[in-house]
C-alpha cells in the first residue's frame, strides 16, 4: 500500500502548558528530596506526555480513500437523517476516544473547509452515544471534490476543551491534523450516501491511517 508520512516532534503543542509545569515541579521536588511530590509529579508528566502524544502516521494515498478522523473504537454506524449535519441518507461513523487514545483529529480526505460551527452544551459521558445530542461540540464542514463531508468533535465527561485548527476557505490534505479534544471524547464522520463504508462496529481505528470508507473521486 502506497503511503506517505510527515515527521515532527511527537507531542501536540497543546500539551506544553501541562507538561512543562509538571516537569518543573518534578525536578524541583527531586532536588529537595521531596519523594512523594516528585514521584507524583513524574507520574503526571508521563500521563500528560501520553495524552498529548502525536505519533507519526502513514497516510494512505489510494484515490477515494477516506481515513478515520480520530483514534478510537467505532461504536456506531447509522444513516444520517439530519440535513444540518451532513448528506441525508449517508453514513455517520461514530468513534469513541478513551483517555488512553491519541486525541489528535485529522482530515478524513483532501478538500476545502466550507465552515465551522461551535455549539455549547453539556459534558456527559462520551461512552454513551446519546451524549452526541447534548454535549458541547464543534462542526467542521468540508467540500471534497463533489462530495460534502462533515467532522464533528464532541466533548465528554472529562473533555472540556475542543481545539479546532482549521478555518473556512482553508485547504486540507487527507490525514492532515485539524485539531484535538482533551481527555476523553467522541468524533463523528458524516459521509454522502454513495460512500462505501469500510469498517464495522467494534473495530478500532487509527486517525489518518485507517481507511474507514471509499468515495469515488
Amino acid at each position: 500500500m502506497a503511503a506517505h508520512k510527515t515527521g515532527r516532534f511527537p507531542m501536540d503543542p497543546a500539551g506544553v502548558p501541562f507538561v512543562i509545569p509538571a516537569l518543573a515541579v518534578t525536578i524541583f521536588a527531586f532536588a529537595f528530596s521531596w519523594t512523594l511530590v516528585w514521584v507524583l509529579g513524574a507520574l503526571i508528566t508521563v500521563a500528560m506526555l501520553g495524552f498529548f502524544r502525536d505519533p507519526p502516521r502513514k497516510i494512505p494515498t489510494q484515490p477515494g480513500a477516506v481515513v478515520s478522523p480520530a483514534d478510537g473504537l467505532v461504536d456506531s454506524i447509522v444513516i444520517n437523517q439530519n440535513p444540518q449535519a451532513g448528506p441525508v441518507g449517508g453514513p455517520c461513523i461514530s468513534i469513541f476516544l478513551s483517555v488512553l487514545d491519541v486525541h489528535i483529529n485529522r482530515a478524513p480526505c483532501a478538500g476545502r473547509i466550507e465552515s465551522t460551527r461551535h455549539v455549547a452544551g453539556q459534558f456527559k459521558n462520551a461512552m454513551d452515544t446519546s451524549s452526541a445530542d447534548m454535549n458541547e461540540c464543534n462542526w467542521i464542514f468540508m467540500q471534497a471534490g463533489r462530495h460534502q463531508v462533515t467532522v464533528r468533535q464532541i466533548a465528554g465527561l472529562i473533555a472540556r476543551r475542543i481545539v479546532c485548527r482549521v478555518q473556512p476557505g482553508q485547504g486540507v490534505k487527507r490525514g492532515e491534523r485539524i485539531g484535538l479534544i482533551r481527555f476523553g471524547s467522541r468524533t463523528e464522520l458524516y459521509l454522502p450516501a454513495e460512500a462505501i463504508v469500510n469498517v464495522e462496529v467494534g473495530q478500532r481505528v487509527k486517525g489518518g491511517s485507517t481507511v474507514v470508507a471509499w468515495l469515488h473521486e
